[in-house]
């Protein structure tokens, strides 16, 4: 009985430790294919694509001095009405145009002012041009020198009269952009790997970077540089 018992126990013994042997052998096979596995390449593919704007914002500054209030605000309508009538015989539509209030001035009012002055007030009329139509707008901004020369004194060198350029299409260019950005990311990975001797897995992370948008330069505002990068990390094999 004790002699069956021992002889049990010995068999066993014997299954447990073949079973632990089995075991460590499955685990450290296991261990060596995931280090295998978990060889990467951390690539970035750029797109990048110029587009004409498809909004232009212009404004349009003019100013005028008197020493009368009435005739300023005479000669501010007359103005605002000769640029608009101009603006829409050549192709905008009035409802393109916006007219703000106008900026007076009075010298004698203000207590910080240079004495003496020339002429006691001072007017600054601003319009604004919001429109799709940048090749028929930048053409205007060319043209609009003809009311300069009846008299109209336009502000150019201003900071808030300089004209802005909008893209607004970047949710119909995005998914082209992020393919071929995707596509130029795998050209690079797939080029690391034929160098390495490896074998391009599939994908194990990727993350999209920001849109960014910018004029091509300082004398074309209105072409628009589209840049996005695509960062990829890729599985490699032997």
């Amino acid at each position: 009985m004790a002699n069956s018992s021992k002889q049990n126990a010995f068999i066993l013994g014997i299954f447990i430790f073949l079973g632990l042997s089995a075991l460590g052998y499955l685990l450290a096979h296991a261990a060596i294919e995931y280090k295998e596995y978990e060889r990467t390449v951390n690539v970035k593919g750029l797109s990048e694509r110029e587009f004409v704007a498809d909004v232009v914002i212009w404004p349009i500054q003019f100013t005028l001095a008197d020493n009368s209030l009435e005739n300023i605000y005479t000669v501010i309508d007359a103005n605002t009405s000769k640029i608009k009538k101009f603006l829409i015989k050549k192709g905008l539509k009035e409802s393109e145009i916006s007219i703000s209030a106008p900026n007076i001035i009075d010298k004698l009012a203000d207590q910080w002012g240079d004495r003496p002055f020339g002429y006691r007030y001072t007017a600054t009329q601003s319009m604004t041009i919001y429109s799709k139509n940048i090749k028929l707008t930048r053409s205007l901004m060319k043209e609009l020198s003809e009311l300069g020369k009846q008299g109209i004194v336009f502000r150019n060198d201003q900071y808030d009269t300089r004209s802005e350029y909008l893209f607004t299409r970047l949710n119909e260019v995005k998914p082209e952009m992020i393919a071929e950005a995707t596509m130029k990311a795998r050209e690079v990975a797939e080029k690391f790997a034929a160098d390495s001797h490896s074998t391009l897995g599939k994908i194990k992370r990727a993350s999209q970077g920001q849109f960014s948008i910018y004029e091509r330069d300082r004398n074309n505002p209105h072409i628009k540089k589209v840049r996005v990068v695509s960062t990829v990390v890729y599985y490699l094999s032997d």
